[in-house]
């Protein structure tokens, strides 16, 4: 049906952003956006640390974007993050959330008591006892803390989605490629592969843009701000020196190895799926070659994601920055385009 659906909200390490959009038959029509910076150390990795910084900045990014609406659809992530290919009994959804803890407690990591727990299903069932899908677990306290936070700022959360499903729906591209979508923040990295669509394999990295920023300064022996002017002005590119290259290249080195070895682990597992096409967006993706980097150390096609791609209407945004605010969105538009459905 036709009209205002939730706003999608992105609390990230370094700011938080919100796209509101309204659905019409198969369109989804930009209303607004905002973002609004949060200091560093107020959130890490998904985790609030700071709960009063994070409410005061939504209620100064409600007041100065004028939203429409407070109902939000609130996106979560966390290091501890397990997303796994398995089957459960084939339930009806009321009784799939309850039976969910028993069917899946030997198979986690983590304390059942202590987690959040969802299935996403990846097969129509039918009438087979058991339905092929993804489990999703998070450490419950970190997603309760970001929900409490965010209703002190007045705001009602009518959904919490998890921040790689909303990547893939905002940037996926859909054809014959099986593509990992790259989504590279302040302090995590969040990866998605799918297969026209269907999400095949989950990784949260703990490591991020602020990573390579300390690991530049340290290395070259310069302030964390010049190492981050360096990083976003020349990037592998460099500014001419040598060891300015060699430094960069050293730092982005355990983030290509950490994709490596997650394409590795999906190619020889089960699925036997091959990445051929890698994706990238998030702030700290926009570094000067470093998709041209990730490429070659990768062996696979990298390209940059488009996430504003299924939003109609768009031209009075760009006006409005809309263009320098799409490469960090990804994460608030699709969650917002979930809501809408």
């Amino acid at each position: 049906m036709a009209g205002a659906t939730p706003i999608g909200l992105d609390i990230g390490s370094s700011s938080i952003r919100a796209v509101e959009v309204r659905r019409s038959k198969d369109d989804y029509t930009l209303i607004n956006f905002g973002q609004f910076p949060l200091a560093p150390g107020t959130v890490t990795a998904g985790v609030v640390h700071d709960p009063g910084a994070v409410t005061s900045a939504l209620k100064q990014l409600w007041a100065s974007s004028k939203f429409g609406s407070k109902r939000v659809t609130l996106g979560v992530t966390n290091p501890q993050l397990v997303v796994r290919e398995m089957s459960v009994a084939n339930l009806p959804a009321g009784q799939m959330r309850q039976a969910l803890p028993f069917q899946v407690k030997e198979q986690l990591p983590l304390a059942v008591d202590r987690s959040l727990l969802d299935f996403y299903p990846l097969e129509q069932a039918g009438d087979n006892p058991t339905v092929r899908g993804l489990l999703v677990a998070m450490p419950k306290d970190a997603v309760i803390g970001l929900v409490q936070a965010v209703e002190k700022a007045g705001l009602h959360v009518a959904g919490v989605d998890l921040a790689s499903f909303a990547l893939l729906r905002a940037a996926s591209r859909l054809d014959a490629q099986v593509e990992a979508i790259v989504d590279i923040g302040a302090n995590i990295t969040s990866v998605v592969v799918h297969a026209d669509g269907e999400p095949i394999f989950v990784r949260t990295l703990p490591r991020g843009g602020a990573e390579v920023t300390e690991s530049i300064a340290t290395r070259l022996g310069i302030s964390m701000a010049e190492a981050e002017a360096l990083k976003c002005r020349h990037g592998l590119h460099g500014d001419g020196n040598p060891d300015s290259v060699a430094a960069l290249t050293d730092a982005v080195r355990p983030l290509a190895t950490e994709l490596r070895s997650s394409f590795t682990y999906l190619a020889s597992g089960e699925r036997q799926k091959q990445v051929t096409r890698v994706s990238l967006c998030g702030g700290s993706a926009l570094m000067p070659g470093l998709a041209e980097h990730l490429q070659h150390e990768l062996g696979v096609a990298v390209v940059y994601a488009d996430s504003a791609v299924r939003l109609r209407e768009t031209r009075r945004a760009r006006e409005r920055g809309f263009d320098s605010f799409v490469p960090s969105a990804a994460v608030s538009i699709g969650l917002t385009l979930g809501a809408s459905r």
